[in-house]
């Protein structure tokens, strides 16, 4: 009688693989809308419950990016933007992926539930979820209408900043959220313009794939013609002073003047990948005159700083 032992084979991944699985420069973005979140909310948070919170909330965001790189390996595979990752490379396993997704997920939730609020916490968990499941899972591989729906899941964060400074909601994260839910199409689909092809080859479902150029550089022009007025609003409403209020004018007509230069652009794609690049300096410019204005004591002119 023989026996046969498997042989299990030793990961070769290091730090610098794992690191990439959480989507760092994603993850940048979500921690900074975050801390704006967290800095704008009302009354005052200790520093270490906020470092805490903050740290959370990084994790959280790094678990969903490794199990979006998880479900997603056959496409990154298929795609040049993103067949260096580490997957495709072959430097993790899905199973490995997976895994150290889960467990970051788990450990996010529950210490800043039991360390910061279950507000905070339950707001965390929804976002990982959303994009996960209903973004990654089902939105990615069916609609078009990926990015718009799905771009619920990367404005949630303002809004557990807030939470877990607050323990609870109110109008204006709501309106950092619309903000970034109404920036995300443009952003992405500028970018889609010019990667249209590797979208197409992966069986991705993006705009420019499903209903062309020419609707996108359209849609990319009405959602910018929202995202404009509604980026500058909080100045009107009372929820910022005059230097948010003017740096949101000005951005604003940046990406209005650069929404009709990729409506009115035929060939190439130079004014596309123009307007990419510039809508993330936007939603940087508008996030920092928000931290900005607060620390100035110009944000909100009922709470005292």
């Amino acid at each position: 009688m023989s026996v046969t032992l498997a042989r299990v084979e030793p990961s070769i991944a290091g730090v610098g693989d794992y690191i990439a699985l959480m989507k760092p420069r994603v993850m940048s973005l979500v921690v900074f809308t975050a801390v704006a979140g967290l800095m704008v909310a009302p009354g005052h948070i200790h520093p270490v419950i906020a470092f805490v919170a903050l740290l959370c909330i990084t994790v959280g965001a790094g678990a969903a990016g490794a199990l979006n790189m998880w479900y997603d390996a056959d496409i990154d595979a298929r795609m040049a933007r993103t067949a260096a990752r580490p997957i495709p490379r072959g430097r993790v396993t899905p199973g490995e992926a997976a895994g150290f997704g889960f467990t970051l997920a788990a450990f996010s939730v529950a210490a800043l539930g039991l360390l910061v609020n279950l507000a905070a916490a339950a707001l965390l968990a929804f976002t990982i979820f959303f994009y996960v499941v209903i973004y990654t899972i089902w939105l990615k591989r069916s609609t078009p209408q990926n990015i718009v729906i799905g771009g619920a899941a990367g404005a949630l964060p303002p809004m557990i900043g807030w939470a877990a400074a607050t323990g609870g909601l109110a109008i204006e994260p709501l309106l950092l959220f619309l903000i970034i839910f109404f920036w995300t199409p443009p952003h992405f689909w500028a970018l889609s313009l010019y990667r249209a092809q590797d979208y197409a080859r992966a069986g991705v479902p993006m705009l420019p794939v499903v209903a062309g150029a020419r609707e996108t550089r359209r849609q990319i022009l009405l959602y910018t013609l929202i995202l404009a007025p509604l980026g500058a609003s909080l100045w009107p409403l009372g929820y910022a002073g005059p230097i948010y209020g003017c740096t949101a004018l000005v951005a604003g007509a940046g990406m209005i003047a650069l929404a009709l230069r990729v409506h009115a652009e035929r060939d190439g794609h130079a004014a596309s990948k123009q307007m990419f690049g510039f809508s993330i300096l936007y939603l940087f410019l508008l996030f920092a005159m928000l931290m900005v204005d607060r620390i100035s004591g110009g944000l909100f002119g009922h709470i005292a700083v």
